[in-house]
Parts: C-alpha cells; structure tokens; sequence
C-alpha cells in the first residue's frame, strides 16, 4: 500500500476525535498516548507505513506533527510518543485518560521496508528518534525471515533518556542485536559511554554493498550517522533519515516544512540520504 491509500479518509483536511485510552510516562516530558476513534471505527481505520505520522489537534491551541510508534500490525488504536517541546504538547501533557483531542493522517512517506528485503539493516536512533523507528523495529520483527543482520544503534544524554528499554531483551531474543550509548554516564550505567557516531565506525559490516542505514534523532546525529555508513562502505542511495521540520498543513501547501526542493510533510517525513544531503550541510536552512 502506498501512504496515499493509507489516509484515513480522502480529505486530509477532516480532524477527526479521539480518546486517550491509555497513558504511559516514558521519562521526564515525554509520554505514550494510546487513542482510539470515538466514532467506532473498525481496524483498517488505524492502517499506516512505519514513518507515517498523524497531526494532533488542540482545539484553541494548535496542531501539531506526531510520528507513529507502535506496532503497525495492531489495528486498535493509534500510539504515539510525545515529548513537550512547545504549546500544543504542554496542552496535550495536561489532559488524561478519557479526554480528547482531534487527529488527522496518517501522511508522509514510511521507511522503505521493501527495499529493506533479503538486506542487512542498521537503524540508528537519538534521543526521541527512537520513537519513529520503533514502528520499523516491529516490522522487521514480525517479518523477520525477510531480513538479514539488523543492527539498533540507540544513544541518548543518560540512560534515564533511553525510550522503552523494557522491550530491549525481545528485541534482542527476535534477532535484532541492540547497542546502546549514553553521552553521560549516571550511577548504574556500565554501557558504552560516547555519540551513536563511534559504534556505528565499529561495526564490521559483513556486506556493506547490501546494506541499509536508517535514522532519525537529531538532524546533526543523522548527518555525521550518514557520513559514517558511508566511510563503512554504503551507498547513499541505501541511507535513509527522518526529517522533522516544522509540518503545519501536512499536504505541502503551507511550505514551513520546506528544505531546498523538499517539503518534508509530503515528500518526507522519511527521505532518502542522497536526495537530501546537500541541504543538511547547509547551516541554519
């Protein structure tokens, strides 16, 4: 399916209302959101590509872009992990379980999961990066046979800022080998203390020319995480970054979300490394 077919109805301009259901506190300001439609709506209402991401609805405050980041295979509901960073999350930070707010999506483009196939994997996450790749994480676990190596490279200020670090020991029992890195080591971490960048240089890549490196985190972590796949020997047509510019229509037409020739609501969120370097290496663009 394409994104297109995946909207949840054919005027991406129509806000639709749900419920929180469900609230889990991931660390300081950031939190899970289960949501579910008020109207009923069956499974195929929650259908999305890893890397979509929906538009959240205050009314009086704002929108706001939110990936995805639960598992595409559930068909009961909407999660996404939201961390305050401005009006419409500090309002949403306010409300519990039972209230509701407004949704439209999900848009953008996903993670290319099929090019992915019979390809050894090394997906990068920082900080709250994590959140978009989670959604990709669940896929290739539950298609595993299709893949080959897969590598999760996740680093954050301390471990206090590590999303969903219970899941860890499943990921890795499903064949997904996890590495994990702290800027700042805190009292109890004995990991790898330094940038995602080091342990990405230290991989031995059995076959680099049948490789993909994914990411998202910060634009600064993507670039210098690009620029070390490619020293491993990927191509730049198998790199693949997660922009989160500033998307206010999610159609393309506003043009806040514009870098270079890109709007990144529409022809992003997920973008292809090649397509977009010449832009990330252009300072405050």
């Amino acid at each position: 399916m394409t994104a297109s077919q995946l909207t949840l109805h054919e005027n991406p301009w129509v806000t639709h209302t749900v419920r929180i259901t469900d609230l889990i506190e991931e660390t300081e300001g950031v939190a899970t959101y289960h949501l579910t439609m008020t109207d009923g709506s069956g499974p195929s209402a929650y259908e999305f590509v890893p890397g979509q991401f929906n538009m959240l609805y205050l009314p009086g405050v704002g929108e706001s872009a939110i990936s995805m980041s639960g598992d595409p295979a559930r068909k009961t509901g909407w999660i996404h992990t939201v961390r305050v960073a401005g009006n419409v999350t500090k309002t949403l930070a306010r409300l519990g379980r039972g209230d509701t707010l407004g949704l439209r999506g999900p848009f953008g483009t996903g993670w290319p999961v099929e090019d992915l196939v019979g390809n050894d994997v090394v997906i990068v996450a920082g900080g709250l990066g994590m959140a978009p790749l989670r959604p990709l994480i669940y896929y290739l676990m539950n298609h595993r046979e299709q893949f080959c190596k897969i590598w999760l490279i996740c680093g954050a200020r301390t471990s206090e800022g590590l999303l969903y670090p219970t899941e860890y020991a499943a990921w890795q029992q499903r064949g997904i080998e996890v590495i994990l890195t702290v800027d700042r080591a805190t009292a109890g971490w004995n990991g790898h203390v330094g940038v995602v960048t080091q342990l990405i240089d230290r991989l031995q890549l059995p076959r680099p020319e049948q490789t993909h490196l994914v990411t998202c985190g910060p634009e600064v972590m993507m670039k210098y995480a690009a620029m070390s796949g490619l020293r491993l020997g990927v191509d730049s047509e198998r790199i693949w970054v997660s922009m989160e510019r500033n998307m206010q229509c999610a159609a393309g037409l506003c043009g806040h979300c514009q870098l270079g020739p890109e709007f990144i609501c529409k022809d992003g969120p997920v973008v292809r490394y090649d397509r977009i370097r010449p832009y990330l290496f252009v300072e405050q663009l």
